[in-house]
């Protein structure tokens, strides 16, 4: 491994820290601009803005490389499909049927079936460090979704609703294991680019079905600022940064930092909606956080 590659390598641990936090504020800011438009129409303008953005900057830096396109062009449009696409669609449809706390405790499994499939596929190193790690956040974020209550947990129902989220956790996972081969050696804002629009004329494609783009005339400013938020952190930032760890630190180490989101989405919804916070969530956070830190250094 040369000295440009080590660093990138220790540099994009502290990196990966910004996705959680983007990734959690973009899901609060959610919460509310999909009261005024339809979900699938929010996510085709999020992905779409992102990656129209992102190719003017390409050009602008005169790296639109068409032997890198060509080169790379069907992994790209797999991920586009795979991970924006699929994911969202199946996402947002999912919450038409079940709650959302359902729907995080299945998408929370993300980081085990990854590295499940990075150990048995592509023979990634295991270890019980990296096993107790996993364990722990993995626990961590069942008590903060829950609140603590495990009469939740226990009164989990299985729905049409969860069967969507299962299938979106899917895509998830094989938008991780499958990512850090398509991206190595892609130029990364080029690459990027060509996923998000990829996933944004999938999306626009299935708003077809759902319409609603004639209340986008009518969003509050709130929901613009929101929108703008996602756009710029959410997806810009932290899809750039998210992919990148992909390609440096394989499937299994990326999707951990996945666990950080809940604790971001609830200390947001505390400090900016006034929500409540409990002694059992912070304990469940401080779990989240060990587990983290155990199973991404050094194993």
């Amino acid at each position: 491994m040369d000295r440009k590659y080590r660093s990138q390598s220790m540099s994009i641990y502290f990196l990966m820290l910004l996705v959680p936090l983007f990734w959690g504020g973009a899901f609060a800011t959610a919460k509310h601009v999909i009261t005024e438009i339809p979900p699938l129409v929010a996510a085709t303008i999020r992905f779409g803005l992102s990656g129209i953005i992102l190719l003017i900057i390409v050009i602008a830096q005169k790296k639109w490389l068409w032997k890198e396109i060509k080169k790379h062009w069907k992994g790209l449009m797999f991920i586009g499909f795979i991970g924006i696409f699929s994911y969202n669609a199946l996402f947002f449809t999912a919450l038409k049927y079940t709650s959302a706390t359902n729907g995080a405790l299945i998408i929370a499994a993300m980081p085990v079936f990854t590295t499940i499939g990075s150990v048995l596929l592509f023979k990634e190193n295991w270890s019980n460090k990296f096993g107790l790690g996993l364990f722990l956040s993995l626990m961590g974020v069942v008590i903060v979704l829950v609140k603590g209550s495990f009469s939740a947990l226990l009164s989990f129902s299985f729905n049409l609703g969860d069967l969507f989220f299962v299938a979106a956790l899917l895509c998830g996972v094989i938008y991780g294991l499958v990512g850090k081969f398509i991206l190595q050696g892609a130029p990364v804002l080029l690459s990027n680019a060509m996923m998000m629009l990829t996933g944004a004329i999938f999306l626009s494609i299935s708003t077809v079905f759902e319409g609603g783009w004639g209340k986008v005339l009518n969003m509050s400013i709130q929901s613009w600022i929101e929108m703008i938020y996602m756009v710029v952190c959410g997806t810009l930032i932290g899809y750039v940064i998210f992919n990148k760890g992909v390609e440096l630190l394989g499937g299994s180490k990326a999707s951990m930092y996945l666990n950080l989101t809940p604790i971001v989405t609830t200390l947001f919804a505390l400090i900016v909606y006034g929500s409540s916070i409990t002694y059992t969530q912070i304990v469940g956070m401080v779990m989240v956080l060990s587990g983290v830190y155990i199973s991404t250094t050094n194993r």
